[in-house]
């Protein structure tokens, strides 16, 4: 009896410590609240049951009441396992007093003898609109009031806008700018296309991946907007001067409520309204790099470090070398020219081989470039690889960095071919080049043939007729190469089919986002390639109008539209993920493209 009490306590003790070890305790809260208003923090104990909370003092704001104590369980049996759990909910209600960025210390509470507690989080306190706090409330629209959101209210350009914001003001040729372009609104948006992109004439870009639902509240100007980015990405600027990036056109639907009456009271009821917006332009100064630019210079602009390594120690005649050179650092890695380095005349020396790792961090790339130097020695021998350096201008000091590179002794060994495995001053006595052979060479007089048959005519003919073939073949390809928009009308199946494929690859992984954006490029991209409509005119009319030339059937048409449509709210609405099946948005792009390479040309 005394060892199944001690089997009982051993089994009481080991359900005890796992349920501390499943217990949890976290917090619940907003990222943002807005000056005035009155919000919740929740905290949340799961599976245990605590005593002696204490909650942390947040900053900038006022208890109001706290903490509200609710309980919740849950029982479930699957497959004849059954589960449970429970969680006690802490609730302090808030009221935001004063604008500013707060951290919000951890809370704690005792369970079972041991204390748990949450994880600092930060609150932002945003100021009240502008509009509001000057008393004119009843005329102007905030972003957390539907009331103010009425119909009757034309939707200003203060309301819904877009801005292209550039990270700095002036900067120096191939120097990093981080461009945003951001959605700013006070209404709920239902659609959203760009019917003209922005243009970055005299930039090199490198877009960065970003998520472009309206996630956050940000204060602009004294008002508060939900806001969005729609675009994001590196600039590198290639020449001096004042650089422009034009604006973009817009077309939204946003989302108004008015107050209607019904059998269940008073109701507000949402009415869409159409809307057409054009972002600012933005000009930059474009510094040129100074005068006199350093003769190992190859066009790095940032900080950067730089090593080399020889990765083969042994060498021998005829069997290749590698040095390696790895350049780290930060700035415009992938626009820098290859380093030149001085290798023995006698080494065979092929082209360099180069690796770029790069990754956005900021406004520049943050990484490093492998370069890997292949060569052959072709003599025996010592020979000196001398040391070089590596030029860059970093724009935060306004001056060039210079970075030594060691040279290389390198011994050179002979390898298992003879042909060359000889050194310099061993040329002269090599035996393998013999005399010339002298004395009777058994020597045969040529005989000239004589064509003494019709057929043997066809040994000129038939290739003469087989050039002209090629000939004309040959002119007739490069004629149509020379046509670009027939050329791109011949290939816009092919391209579209392979962004389908990868669109079809990130609806296997159920990557909605990726999936609409990739579709959205598979079909702008198609329709200007099929239809030879330029980017820049590339919209919804336009589209319509070249497919009724093209003899596309009206019913196709308005699919096309239709799915345009699909694809753009999926993609910048961010809608309910399971309202659009991305299959069968798929096999619709599918079967319009099919059908309007199936129609017969009428133009």
């Amino acid at each position: 009896m005394k060892r199944y009490g001690i089997i009982i306590l051993l089994i009481g003790i080991l359900s005890w410590t796992e349920a501390l070890a499943a217990a949890s305790f976290t917090v619940q809260a907003p990222k943002q609240v807005i000056q005035g208003s009155k919000f919740n923090i929740t905290y949340v104990l799961s599976n245990a049951s605590g005593s002696s909370f204490k909650s942390p003092g947040v900053g900038g704001c006022k208890l109001l009441y706290g903490p509200s104590v609710s309980q919740m369980s849950s029982f479930s049996s699957v497959n004849g396992k059954s589960t449970s759990s429970t969680s006690e909910s802490y609730t302090m209600t808030y009221r935001a007093e004063k604008a500013g960025k707060y951290t919000v210390g951890a809370a704690s509470i005792n369970v079972g003898g041991k204390t748990y507690s949450t994880k600092p989080f930060a609150l932002e306190v945003l100021p009240p609109d502008k509009s509001a706090s000057s008393g004119n409330q009843s005329q102007s629209v905030q972003v957390y009031d539907v009331d103010t959101q009425t119909p009757d209210k034309a939707v200003g350009k203060n309301d819904v806008f877009v801005r292209i914001i550039l990270s700095k003001s002036k900067a120096y040729e191939q120097e990093g700018i981080l461009c945003t372009i951001k959605l700013y609104t006070k209404y709920n948006i239902q659609q959203f296309m760009a019917t003209l992109q922005p243009s970055f004439d005299g930039f090199i870009s490198q877009e960065l991946p970003i998520t472009s639902s309206i996630n956050r509240i940000e204060n602009y100007n004294g008002e508060n907007y939900m806001v969005a980015d729609l675009k994001q990405c590196i600039l590198f600027p290639q020449r001096a001067g004042t650089l422009t990036i034009t604006s973009g056109n817009y077309d939204l639907t946003v989302v108004q409520y008015q107050t209607v009456r019904s059998i269940f009271g008073m109701m507000r009821s949402p009415v869409e309204k159409e809307i057409k917006v054009k972002s600012n332009k933005a000009t930059i100064e474009i510094l040129p790099l100074p005068e006199p630019k350093p003769a190992d210079f190859c066009g790095a602009v940032g900080k950067f470090s730089a090593t080399s390594k020889m990765l083969n120690q042994d060498l021998k005649t005829n069997e290749a070398g590698t040095l390696r050179l790895v350049i780290r650092g930060s700035g415009n890695l992938k626009n820098i020219k290859t380093p030149q380095i001085s290798f023995p005349s006698q080494f065979d020396v092929y082209d360099p081989q180069t690796t770029v790792n790069a990754n956005p961090s900021g406004d520049h790339l943050t990484g490093d470039i492998t370069v890997d130097y292949a060569f052959v020695p072709q003599y025996v021998g010592k020979f000196k690889i001398p040391a070089f350096t590596f030029s860059y201008f970093d724009p935060s000091e306004n001056k060039y960095e210079r970075v030594e590179i060691e040279g290389y002794d390198l011994d050179v060994a002979k390898g298992s071919a003879s042909s060359s495995s000889y050194s310099v001053s061993d040329v002269a006595q090599r035996k393998d080049i013999l005399h010339i052979k002298t004395g009777d060479l058994s020597l045969v007089k040529g005989r000239l043939l004589i064509i003494d048959a019709w057929w043997y005519a066809l040994w000129y003919v038939v290739p003469l007729i087989l050039f002209g073939c090629v000939l004309f073949y040959y002119r007739r390809l490069i004629k149509e190469r020379a046509n670009v928009a027939l050329m791109k009308t011949k290939r816009a199946n092919k391209v579209a089919n392979k962004r389908l494929k990868n669109a079809r690859q990130l609806m296997a992984k159920n990557m909605h986002d990726a999936f609409f954006e990739e579709m959205l490029r598979a079909l702008w991209g198609y329709f200007s390639d099929k239809l030879t409509i330029p980017v820049s005119e590339l919209n919804r009319d336009n589209i319509s109008a070249e497919l009724a030339k093209f003899g596309v059937d009206d019913n196709v048409c308005s699919g096309i539209i239709a799915l345009l449509d699909d694809c753009e709210f999926a993609r910048y609405a961010k809608a309910d993920e399971g309202g659009r099946d991305m299959a069968s948005v798929y096999k619709k792009a599918c079967e319009l493209i099919n059908q309007v390479e199936n129609t017969k040309h009428s133009r």
